[in-house]
């Protein structure tokens, strides 16, 4: 060797110390500048002028004595003037190593008396050249090619992900011989499964195994995403350093090189099952790692370039696959769901009660929802459809209706962590809770639920199997990786996704406009029918009322007083009439008629109240009222009131206690007040009080006949004369005052 053929010194770069890399800190570790290449290959790396900055230091014997030393300016002789490798160069350099990690170009040279398949990109302002010996010939890489053609035409006849990926795993392990390929699909939080496998037959299966996200740390995840294929040729090799020009040169990225060196984490856990070598095909779908394909071999194993790409192609078109049957299975639920919701509201509008409808329909609700059990409550109503333990689906029932916070209408969990502790032991492994309100006045709800994330995994393989530890431990193993996993994700389920969500909250709305449809028609119906009632009624009783007068005065007793009975029945059936057809015009926003005349309202008071003694002659009835009291108003109108008011205490008052009337005026203002003796009403029935047909009405032993239509049409009758009515309990007595005007100026007046 001449002086000139010896390389130069090359000056060691001065790199701060880093820690070593162990599990707790394996997610920040920056694999992306190992500084280390795997020893099949050499790296060279220039600058736009073609300075030479990183070298591989088993360059110069892989490549011969021709190799430029770091700090050298790429000339003609370097390379031995080869003018393939010096074009692909040329064409990189031009380009001044883009940001994009643009390929400047692949070709086969040969270098040293050796074969390499040459590979040139530029990332990051650098060009970097990668030597990769080639341990096969032209005509095989010509195979490989047929193969990888013949595959991907099988792709593209493919229906669904599961055969894409049965397909893809074989075609791989052919066009490679890896002893074992899998495809793993990863999930919402980054875990992965394995979902299918090819491998030989002596290797226990992995299929239906779980790993954990850590498993990829993030900082590997991107690397995956933008270098979609990573061989490692030889798990036992001794990595090789490269070597800086100088000291003041940021560390060589080597993102998007394929001799990078590897994590001696991921090579811990390759040597651990026994692995000689693996390699990692990508599938990108719309910009995010979705998934890859996985492939072990017991011993080295040195895959060739040409071979990996027609792998990274393969993998390219299974994506675009994917991507297109999820597209379709994403449209295909959207009208599924479309479908579903059309069918439940349209039982839901016709049904007087949803409830029976999202029974019906509770398989296919947890079938959409991808849920495990359904639970439909409402008031004492409970159906469970899956799984769930009734008890439970009963408590967390009791739960929501409990719940203050009216607004929300659709909760989302997915874990237990919100729920009452005692509701959390009870739930168990039911963690994940997807709850929509479908009736706000009797507490309906439709629960969805889901169990804990580990309760659906299967294990396939031998999850007792022992493998090898490392220094780092068991954790670097399948079993140990899976127990990670099961820590991580105890007491979770999966979650609900976005359009589930969505499809809850469509689904909540369209049955409370259903709800909301049906009662209206309901009224709508009940005020025809009573106003119906109420007039066809009228004429029939008009006749009982005049028969009964004739029997009243034909002379003999019984026909007097069997007159008397029937007069009086028809009287009260005729008030009720009338009440029915004041609420039925008050329901539909007609209103009361008035006719405003000068009345005395002492005398109408007088009539009222003969009439009480005559009727219910046990009733003790007190008045104090003026001489006189004249008032412009609809006499018959503020009987009515009177009468309603006066009833209304009768009816709710201690029985034997005297119920106190007052009439008086002052400052114009006329007021009518009745008191009787009894407990204050519910706070809970105030804001009904004066409701028509309200619920309480019916609950009252001492009126059972009663529509709650007295108050309400009272309140009407004052309101109709500018007036108010309004409730009080003082000194132990329920009170009702009635005031309105005493004069009204008239139009015309």
């Amino acid at each position: 060797m001449t002086a000139a053929d010896t390389p130069k010194p090359i000056a060691s770069p001065v790199i701060p110390a880093s820690p070593a890399v162990t599990l707790d800190n394996c997610d920040r570790e920056p694999i992306h500048i190992p500084g280390l290449i795997q020893p099949h290959g050499a790296l060279l790396a220039f600058d736009a002028q073609g300075v030479v900055t990183h070298v591989s230091a088993n360059a110069p014997a892989l490549l011969g004595h021709a190799v430029p030393a770091p700090g050298d300016t790429l000339s003609s002789l370097h390379f031995d003037g080869h003018a393939e490798v010096h074009a692909l160069l040329q064409e990189a350099l031009e380009g001044h190593g883009t940001e994009g990690g643009d390929s400047g170009g692949t070709a086969e040279v040969r270098l040293g008396g050796r074969r390499f398949d040459l590979i040139v990109h530029g990332y990051a302002g650098v060009v970097i050249a990668e030597f990769e010996q080639r341990p096969v010939a032209s005509d095989e890489v010509a195979g490989f090619a047929l193969k990888a053609h013949r595959a991907m035409d099988k792709l593209k006849r493919q229906n669904s992900i599961d055969a894409l990926l049965v397909m893809a795993v074989g075609a791989v392990r052919q066009l490679t011989g890896f002893d074992r390929v899998m495809a793993y699909r990863f999930r919402h939080d980054d875990s992965g499964d394995v979902v299918a496998e090819d491998r030989h037959e002596a290797l226990e299966p992995f299929i239906g195994r779980r790993y954990p996200a850590s498993d990829i740390p993030a900082q590997a995840r991107r690397l995956y995403v933008i270098n979609t294929l990573r061989l490692i040729a030889d798990v036992q090799a001794v990595p090789v350093d490269v070597i800086a020009a100088n000291a003041a040169l940021l560390p060589l990225d080597m993102s998007h090189a394929v001799l990078r060196s590897v994590s001696p984490i991921h090579i811990e856990y390759l040597r651990n099952m026994g692995v000689g070598a693996s390699m990692s095909i990508s599938i990108v779908v719309n910009g995010r790692l979705w998934g890859m394909l996985a492939c072990h071999h017991r011993t080295p194993l040195q895959v060739t370039y040409s071979a990996r790409m027609a792998c990274d192609v393969l993998a390219q078109v299974l994506a675009a696959n994917v991507q297109s049957l999820q597209a379709r299975a994403l449209a295909q639920r959207a009208a599924d769901a479309a479908q579903l919701r059309a069918r439940l509201i349209e039982g839901a509008l016709h049904d007087d009660d949803p409830v029976p409808t999202l029974v019906a329909m509770s398989a296919a609700l947890g079938e959409a929802f991808e849920a495990d059990a359904v639970v439909v409550a409402q008031e004492a109503k409970l159906h469970v459809h899956g799984t769930l333990p009734r008890d439970i689906g009963m408590r967390l029932a009791q739960w929501l209706a409990s719940r203050t916070d009216r607004r929300d209408a659709v909760l989302v969990m997915n874990s237990l962590s919100d729920l009452p502790s005692d509701l959390v032991a009870a739930c168990g492994i039911w963690c994940g809770l997807l709850a929509l309100r479908f009736d706000d006045a009797a507490h309906g709800w439709l629960v969805l639920a889901r169990k804990e994330q580990i309760e659906t995994i299967r294990w396939g393989g031998k999850p007792d199997k022992e493998y090898t530890s490392g220094p780092l431990g068991p954790r670097l193993t399948p079993r140990g990786s899976f127990d990670v996993w099961k820590e991580v994700v105890s007491g979770t389920a999966v979650p609900w996704t976005a359009p589930q969500v969505e499809f809850a909250r469509q689904l909540r709305d369209e049955l409370a406009r259903a709800g909301a449809a049906r009662i209206a028609e309901v009224h709508r119906a009940r005020t025809q029918l009573l106003a119906m009632l109420g007039h066809d009624l009228r004429d029939p009783l008009q006749s009982i009322s005049m028969a009964a007068r004739v029997l009243e005065h034909g002379g003999s007793e019984n026909g007097n007083r069997l007159g008397q009975r029937i007069q009086s029945s028809s009287t009260r059936m005729s008030r009720l009439i009338g009440q029915v057809l004041d609420a039925a015009r008050l329901q539909t926003h007609a209103g009361l008629t008035m006719d405003r005349v000068d009345t005395e309202l002492v005398r109408l008071l007088d009539d009222l109240l003969d009439e009480v003694r005559v009727a219910y002659p046990g009733v003790i009835v007190r008045h104090d009222a003026p001489a006189s009291l004249h008032a412009l108003v609809d006499g018959d109108r503020i009987a009515q009131l009177f009468s309603n008011l006066v009833s209304n205490a009768r009816h709710h008052g201690q029985t034997g206690l005297p119920i106190d009337l007052k009439l008086s005026v002052d400052a114009d203002t006329v007021c009518f007040e009745v008191r009787n003796t009894a407990e204050p009403i519910a706070a809970d029935l105030l804001p009904n009080l004066y409701s028509a047909f309200k619920r309480q009405a019916t609950t009252n032993v001492r009126n059972k006949t009663g529509l709650g239509l007295g108050l309400h049409i009272a309140q009407a009758i004052a309101v109709g004369h500018d007036g108010t009515l309004v409730y009080s309990h003082e000194d132990g007595q329920v009170v009702f005052r009635a005031c309105f005007p005493q004069r009204v100026v008239l139009s015309g007046d």
